[in-house]
């Protein structure tokens, strides 16, 4: 969705100045010609307290535009207001005036010019230009300086949460997100990261799209998927800088990427940007976040040792060797644990690590440390009264166990833990990877056994269908329609499917489709129909997603070209037992002011956003395509255009040549 712009400036004509003529012939052009979503108050016709919509856009607006030609009260009252709301997203204008306001004197102000009181013809274009330029750098510069001089000289000060300004008396748009908000919440809780992704871009305001992508993220990242997962979190804190979950979860995603050893991406990375986050007073004490900081440090150690092939006696020497990258973690470690001693989390790391130094290295450095924080980690884990962290709580007490008890209490701590586990795959496993470290280096392995037994145990019982399926390959289908009966230019007419079915097929085959893999499509008549028989013949799952409900999909793209299609679509559904999803029901309506084509263009990105949730990697794109433009918006070209700016695994059939 377009960036939504609020603009304050006088109306009518004032000091001979015709300011109407100077928003609909300069400020909204230059702006809708950029695509963004231009709003003035006396543009709201409906009945009500015209303060409350303007306290609401000068909080909500992504960018707002305030004219200071003149000096008029009320514009200088509504840039007060926003300045103090918001640190970014402020453009400012004026035609030629005498002075400048001490104020604002050194803020720029981007000029245009009048011919008798109105905008100059002459000048229109380019002045057109600069401010479309002039709100383009100023939205892509988000991140950087703060523009308001309330933020710029009181660099402690922090914006409001725009949830808690929310005005009671907007109804109309508090409903509508409102709407938006529910079905975000819906995809959030069936795991439908497409679904929070096409939501995220069509939020109302940068405010909550930012929210979206930061949620979407959060749950790519649970997912694994971190390179898409970073994508999103980046989108999400260009516009929201400050927010510590979102700077959190993309050094996590930093950290996994270079445990994965994607190119271009180190431990270095992940503890460069925890260190930039640690920079700011505000975040200095938090524990959180020097608790990712350790474990960057205990991943870089961890690194140094680990070798493939390689017997626990070197690793044990190698480890001891690199001391100076333990002492690291320790230190991050133990330092978010004295900022909050109940985070038990870095408590137990640290501890942990502690015993493994005195263990490599013989020397007694921190027993004084190891006495007085088992007592404490202990009693934090055992005040846990969150249901969602009793796992980790119970299994911190094993770990505890571990490191001073016997194999009996080792035994006893972790079954406890795992009885609160409530089968999830996760937490036993991330428990079995810390022991499997204490293994390989030789540290008191009857206790490391006793707990790799329980908890070996506990991955056994869970059964593998609570695992969900992950899909080898995903491939994803545009193609066209088979032509009406009499169009003027042939596009895919009827006597082509077969060989179009046999170029899919081909295709399918080359690229090795079968049981382990998913297709995306929409299951409109010519190529989709044929494209999904082509799939379920190899085993491959289907699923359908549509922009409109099925009855009215079926009337627009089904049989729109010959009634025999009808028949064939519900054979082939029935076969691969396809489910239907719809746009209306998952997503719920478009967006206000969406053009005519938009439901198209929406199920498009739905169908590539789902895609793409599955793995950037795993996605093969199939179209069936002329190459030329399409009969309206969302056609084959738009997805093509679409998947290009993000992947190159793109496989065209022309159905020029067949």
């Amino acid at each position: 969705m377009p960036f939504h712009v609020f603009v304050v400036m006088p109306f009518g004509i004032k000091d001979g100045i015709d300011f109407d003529r100077v928003y609909g012939e300069y400020i909204k052009p230059a702006l809708e010609q950029e695509g963004y979503d231009v709003f003035r108050a006396d543009e709201e016709l409906k009945a009500g307290e015209i303060r409350t919509d303007m306290f609401q856009e000068l909080l909500l607006a992504d960018l707002v535009v305030a004219d200071l030609s003149i000096d008029n009260p009320n514009v200088w009252y509504e840039l007060g207001v926003r300045h103090a709301l918001r640190a970014r997203g402020i453009v400012l204008i004026q035609s030629i005036r005498e002075y400048q306001p001490f104020d604002l004197y050194t803020d720029r102000k981007l000029h245009y010019h009048l011919k008798d009181g109105a905008p100059d013809p002459e000048c229109l274009d380019d002045d057109r230009k600069l401010l479309g330029l002039m709100a383009r750098n100023t939205m892509s510069s988000w991140q950087g300086d703060r523009i308001s001089p309330v933020y710029k000289l009181l660099p402690n000060l922090q914006e409001p949460d725009w949830k808690s300004l929310r005005i009671g008396a907007v109804l109309e748009f508090w409903q509508r997100y409102e709407a938006w908000e529910r079905h975000l919440e819906l995809a959030r809780k069936s795991g439908n990261i497409g679904n929070i992704l096409l939501l995220a871009d069509e939020a109302p305001v940068a405010a909550f799209r930012s929210d979206a992508w930061l949620r979407a993220g959060r749950a790519l990242l649970k997912a694994c998927r971190y390179d898409f997962a970073l994508e999103q979190l980046e989108k999400g804190l260009n516009i929201n800088p400050c927010n510590l979950g979102g700077l959190q979860e993309k050094g996590i995603c930093l950290q996994r990427l270079a445990a994965a050893k994607k190119p271009g991406y180190t431990l270095d990375n992940a503890r460069m940007h925890y260190q930039v986050i640690l920079k700011e007073e505000r975040y200095s004490r938090d524990p959180e976040t020097w608790a990712l900081l350790g474990r960057v440090d205990k991943d870089a150690w961890i690194e140094s040792w680990r070798k493939p092939h390689t017997t626990s006696g070197k690793m044990r020497q190698a480890a001891a060797e690199e001391d100076a990258l333990l002492r690291n973690a320790i230190e991050s470690y133990t330092r978010a644990y004295r900022f909050n001693p109940a985070h038990y989390y870095s408590g137990i790391n640290a501890l942990t690590l502690m015993c493994l130094y005195c263990h490599l290295t013989g020397e007694k450095r921190y027993d004084r440390e190891i006495d007085i924080m088992s007592g404490a980690v202990r009693y934090a884990a055992e005040c846990e009264e969150d249901p969602g962290n009793v796992f980790w709580a119970r299994a911190t007490i094993g770990d505890l166990e571990v490191l001073t008890g016997s194999p009996e209490a080792v035994r006893t701590a972790y079954a406890d833990a795992v009885a609160k586990n409530d089968k999830r795959l996760f937490d036993p496993k991330s428990s079995l990877d810390q022991l499997f470290l204490l293994w390989d280096l030789e540290f008191h392995q009857d206790r490391v056994d006793a707990g790799i037994a329980v908890l070996d145990r506990a991955l056994q019982k869970i059964e593998n269908p609570q695992k969900q399926w992950q899909p080898g390959k995903v491939f994803l289908f545009s193609g066209h329609m088979i032509d009406k009966p009499g169009r003027s230019e042939p596009r895919f007419p009827a006597e082509k499917e077969t060989s179009a079915a046999l170029r899919i097929a081909e295709l399918l085959d080359r690229l090795g489709a079968g049981p382990d893999d998913l297709a995306l499509t929409q299951g409109a008549c010519g190529g989709d129909i044929l494209f999904t028989e082509a799939c379920i013949w190899r085993g491959v799952k289907v699923r359908w997603l549509q922009p409109f409900y099925e009855p009215e999909f079926i009337e627009n793209s089904v049989v729109c070209s010959h009634e025999s299609w009808r028949e064939r679509y519900f054979a082939v559904k029935s076969e691969g037992n396809i489910p239907i999803r719809t746009a209306p029901d998952e997503l719920g309506k478009p967006p206000e002011g969406s053009k005519q084509g938009y439901p198209y263009e929406r199920c498009n990105l739905w169908l590539l956003y789902t895609a793409l949730s599955e793995g950037i990697d795993k996605v093969r794109f199939i179209c069936l395509w002329n190459g030329g433009g399409g009969d309206g918006p969302g056609g084959t070209a738009h997805m093509y255009n679409e998947v290009n700016k993000r992947t190159g695994q793109v496989y065209r059939i022309d159905s020029g040549t067949l």
